[in-house]
């Protein structure tokens, strides 16, 4: 089967370049679909929601509800607990037996990021080999996603069951591509709530080679100003991180861009920095007027004490410090925005929440709070909240992983193992 492994996934790369980028996951699928002598394949990609996939792609077609965009299809699939929220969310492949026909579903997937799933309904019922060979398609298939994403608006369109505004756009852009990132020592996940009225927030990551730098930011006031406060913001910090400079640095240089460039008065952004060491698990942490992080360790949640800095823009000519913490493995660092304490949402007992949510990935828990914020808060809420979970392993042990999503690692309890997209 290895033989047979190969070329079909050297006919999925050539299907894919030979197509224009809105064609190649459909020519990718053909490709599959002849090699499986499937009934049907399809790519739901995960509705950017987080609560409902998207049909994008289907041989032959499908004529279930959807949305259109000129020839365009999107049929919406809201989660509701069966068997596809269960493959996406655990990232296993799952075998659905129906009316004489049997479903594969394999999570499409890269470093943790749930992109969406593959979709294939077979004449005969799958063996192990056969799931785990539609496994590793599915991986695949991601690669052929996220390098054909960047060249149209096909995948965001599809994702965007609900339009945005002007301000939503901009927003969008300041996010990280992946909203998941799994390495060796560590995972991380952030996840942004929007307000009715954009209310600035960001978060950003981004990896060197033995440095996480990480950020969660807000900016001033609703819509359109507080994107464009929110953009320098970010921009200012990406700018100095690219140009090698440290927390303090960043932070006193975006102080002074917010200060000198933001079109509204007064127009500020509060700020969480931070920069963990791969190799030591030191973590240097700035707070520019924000909500503390919160740091999990032992079952305990604890604020992490900071010194002390205004918010970025407020006095451009103001010194920032910064504090480090030591992480030990099993550690979860937390960051979220005041868009989670406020009003309604402040009903939410957040320390009391983050321990009944150890076990799960931080791509599961950020989505497993937002969910908790709208259900005390209600659906439109009043302002951002935003997310970011980062869970330190520590071992240095390079990853290890199948078809996208990492594989098992013991546990802190003695004999016995999970997986850490189930912890």
């Amino acid at each position: 089967m290895e033989d047979s492994e190969q070329a079909v996934l050297a006919g999925m790369l050539q299907s894919a370049e030979d197509a224009a980028p809105v064609e190649a996951v459909e020519a990718v699928t053909g490709v599959i679909a002849t090699a499986l002598n499937a009934l049907g394949v399809s790519l739901l990609i995960a509705d950017l929601s987080g609560r409902a996939l998207v049909r994008l792609t289907h041989q032959p077609a499908g004529d279930g509800p959807g949305r259109r965009h000129g020839e365009e299809d999107a049929e919406v699939l809201p989660f509701d607990g069966g068997p596809y929220e269960q493959a996406l969310r655990r990232q296993t492949p799952r075998v659905v037996p129906g009316d004489g026909t049997w479903t594969v579903l394999a999570p499409v997937t890269d470093r943790g990021e749930a992109i969406g799933l593959l979709e294939i309904d077979l004449p005969d019922e799958p063996d192990d080999d056969a799931v785990n060979w539609v496994a590793r398609t599915a991986h695949a298939l991601a690669f052929v996603v996220i390098a054909n994403r960047r060249h149209t608006d096909l995948f965001e369109w599809g994702q965007r069951t609900t339009p945005f505004t002007l301000s939503a756009e901009i927003q969008r852009r300041l996010l990280p591509a992946s909203f998941t990132c799994e390495a060796g020592a560590f995972a991380l996940s952030g996840w942004l709530e929007p307000a009715a009225s954009v209310g600035g927030d960001t978060f950003d990551y981004s990896l060197a080679r033995d440095l996480l730098h990480l950020s969660v930011t807000d900016a001033m006031g609703h819509g359109v100003a507080s994107a464009l406060t929110a953009t320098l913001g970010v921009g200012s910090l990406r700018n100095t991180r690219r140009r090698g400079a440290g927390l303090v640095a960043q932070a006193e240089e975006a102080n002074r861009a917010v200060a000198e460039h933001a079109n509204v008065r007064g127009a500020y952004v509060t700020a969480v920095l931070g920069r963990i060491d791969l190799t030591t698990g030191r973590c240097e942490l700035l707070n520019a007027g924000h909500v503390p992080p919160l740091l999990v360790r032992d079952g305990r949640v604890v604020p992490v004490e900071l010194p002390g800095n205004f918010p970025l823009g407020m006095f451009p000519d103001e010194s920032y410090r910064s504090a480090e913490v030591p992480l030990r493995p099993g550690d979860r660092l937390v960051v979220v925005t005041d868009g989670t304490r406020e009003r309604n949402a402040a009903d939410l007992d957040l320390p009391a929440a983050l321990p009944r949510l150890a076990d799960l990935h931080p791509r599961e828990a950020v989505r497993a709070l937002s969910d908790a914020v709208l259900e005390i808060a209600g659906p439109a809420l009043a302002d951002d909240a935003t997310l970011l979970v980062v869970d330190w392993y520590g071992d240095h042990e390079p990853r290890r992983s199948t078809a996208g999503a990492d594989l098992t690692r013991t546990s802190d309890r003695p004999g016995e193992e999970r997986s850490r997209h189930q912890r």
